[in-house]
C-alpha cells in the first residue's frame, strides 16, 4: 500500500525505488566495501547515562567481534593524511604555531583553560550527536562486514525501552499524547497523535517521521536478515516474511505500517539531500579516502564523486528551505532544541545492552547527525576554497565512514521493500 506522494514533499515512493534500487544502491554498495568505509572505530563500553543498566544481551549474535589492530589499514590507523595538500599546509601551520607558542607562556593556567574550552565548543556547537571519543582506550575499530546488522534475538522490555526512551521523551511529544501501537495502553488507533502531529511545526514534525524512517529502516534490516535456521553445522540468514508482515502489513498494525515505511522514504530523502549538498567539500584536490594504497584510494575518490554527482541528479530533492524559514530567534530557538534533541538520542545508544545493535546504533544516528549537520551549514560549504584547508566546514573521518554506512542501511532498506513486496505477492 505504500505509493504515490509523501506528506511535507513533492517527492514519490515509485521515483525513489526506480532511482535507488537500479542506479545508486549497486555503486553504493561498492563503496561501502572498501578500506576506507568498512573500518569504524567505536567504543561500545561506555555506561548508559539515563539509567543503572546491566542487561547486557547474553546471546552470541549479539557480540560484536572488534579487529586486531594489524588487520586495519596502516593510513586508517595512523590516521595520517600523506600525500594530500592539506597536510603540507598543516606542516606550515604548526611551525606558525609554534613560533607563536613563545607568547603564549605570557597568559594564565585559565586563560589557556578557557581558549581550550572555546575551541572544543567551536568543534561541537554545529554537531548533532554526542560522538565517541576514539583516542579512548575503550574506542576499538570494528570492520563493518564482518559484523554485519542483523536479526540478534535482542527484543522484549529492554530493546522496547530505547525506543520508548527515544519516542515519549526526545520527540517533542507531550506527555498525554500517545503513540499509535505504544505498547499496553488503550488505543485509538493513533487518532489523537495523528492530529498533534499535524497540528506542529514542519521541522518538529520532520524529527518525529525522521526517528520513525530510522526505527522502519531497522526492523526491515532485521526482517530481511533473520535468523531461519540455527543447527549446528550451519546458520542460515534470509528474509522472514512473517516478521516483516508482524512490523509493516497494514491491517495487523492497523494502518501504521504503510506509514512507518513512508517515514522511511522521508529518511532517504533527508540523507539524499545532504549528500547533494556536500558534494564541493569532497571535490577539492586535497581530499582524499587515506588508507595507505594510492591506487585503490584515488579509484574509490573517483567512485565516490560519482554517487554525490548521482545524488545531485536526483529530480525531485526535499527542499529543506522550508526549515526554520520564519522568525529569526524563534528559528534559531528551533533549531538549538532541535540539535540538542538529536543529540540525546544518540547518548541513547550507549544503552543498548545488544552490543551489535549498539555499533549500528550508534553508527546510524551519528550518520543521521552528519546529514543534519550537513543541511544546516549550507553557507558554510558554498564558502569552502576549491585548495587548502577548509576551516569552517569539516568532517571527521568518523563522520564520513557513519554518514556513507548510515546511508547505505537506509538504501537497503529500500531495496529489501522491493524483495517483500515481490515475495509476498508470490505468495497470494
Amino acid at each position: 500500500q505504500v505509493t504515490g506522494y509523501l506528506d511535507d514533499c513533492t517527492c514519490d515512493v515509485e521515483t525513489i525505488d526506480a532511482f535507488n534500487n537500479y542506479k545508486l544502491f549497486p555503486r553504493l554498495n561498492e563503496l561501502l566495501e572498501s578500506d576506507y568505509f568498512r573500518y569504524y572505530k567505536v567504543n561500545l563500553q561506555k555506561p548508559c547515562p539515563f539509567w543503572d543498566d546491566n542487561s547486557h544481551c547474553g546471546m552470541r549474535d549479539c557480540a560484536v567481534q572488534p579487529c586486531p589492530s594489524d588487520d586495519v589499514p596502516d593510513g586508517i590507523r595512523s590516521g595520517s593524511y600523506k600525500y594530500s595538500e592539506e597536510a603540507n599546509n598543516l606542516a606550515e601551520e604548526c611551525e606558525e604555531a609554534k613560533r607563536l607558542g613563545a607568547v603564549d607562556d605570557s597568559l594564565s593556567e585559565e586563560t589557556r583553560e578557557a581558549v581550550l574550552q572555546w575551541t572544543q565548543h567551536d568543534d561541537s556547537s554545529d554537531s548533532f550527536c554526542e560522538a565517541d571519543d576514539i583516542h579512548s582506550p575503550d574506542a576499538e575499530y570494528v570492520d563493518l562486514l564482518l559484523n554485519p546488522e542483523r536479526y540478534t534475538g535482542y527484543k522484549g522490555p529492554d530493546a522496547w525501552k530505547i525506543w520508548n526512551s527515544i519516542y515519549e521523551e526526545n520527540c517533542f511529544k507531550p506527555q498525554n499524547v500517545k503513540r499509535p501501537l505504544a505498547s499496553g495502553r488503550g488505543d485509538d488507533g493513533g487518532h489523537t497523535f495523528y492530529k498533534w502531529l499535524k497540528g506542529v511545526c514542519v521541522e518538529k514534525r520532520a524529527f518525529y517521521r525522521l526517528i520513525s524512517g530510522l526505527h522502519a529502516s531497522i526492523n526491515i534490516h532485521l526482517s530481511a536478515r533473520y535468523l531461519l535456521q540455527d543447527t549446528w553445522s550451519e546458520k542460515k540468514w534470509g528474509p522472514n516474511v512473517t516478521e516483516f508482515q508482524q512490523r509493516f502489513d497494514e491491517v495487523l498494525t492497523r494502518g501504521e505500517g504503510p506509514r512507518r515505511l513512508k517515514n522511511l522514504y522521508f529518511l532517504y530523502l533527508i540523507e539524499l539531500r545532504a549528500l547533494s549538498k556536500v558534494l564541493p567539500f569532497f571535490e577539492r584536490p586535497g581530499f582524499q579516502l587515506y588508507t595507505g594504497n594510492k591506487s585503490q584510494d584515488a579509484e574509490m575518490k573517483h567512485l565516490l564523486l560519482e554517487i554525490l554527482h548521482l545524488a545531485k541528479s536526483f529530480p525531485l530533492h526535499f527542499d529543506e528551505n522550508s526549515f526554520f524559514a520564519g522568525n529569526k530567534k524563534e528559528a534559531a530557538k528551533l533549531k538549538e532544541e532541535f540539535r540538542l534533541h538529536f543529540k540525546n538520542i544518540s547518548k541513547i545508544m550507549d544503552c543498548v545492552g545488544c552490543f551489535k545493535c549498539r555499533l549500528w546504533g550508534k553508527l546510524q544516528t551519528q550518520g543521521l547527525g552528519t546529514a543534519l549537520k550537513i543541511l544546516f551549514s549550507e553557507n558554510l560549504i558554498e564558502k569552502i576554497p576549491e585548495s587548502g584547508p577548509s576551516y569552517g566546514f569539516q568532517l571527521t573521518r568518523q563522520e564520513i565512514v557513519a554518514l556513507f554506512n548510515a546511508f547505505g542501511r537506509v538504501s537497503t532498506s529500500v531495496k529489501e521493500l522491493e524483495n517483500f513486496r515481490n515475495l509476498l505477492q508470490n505468495m497470494r
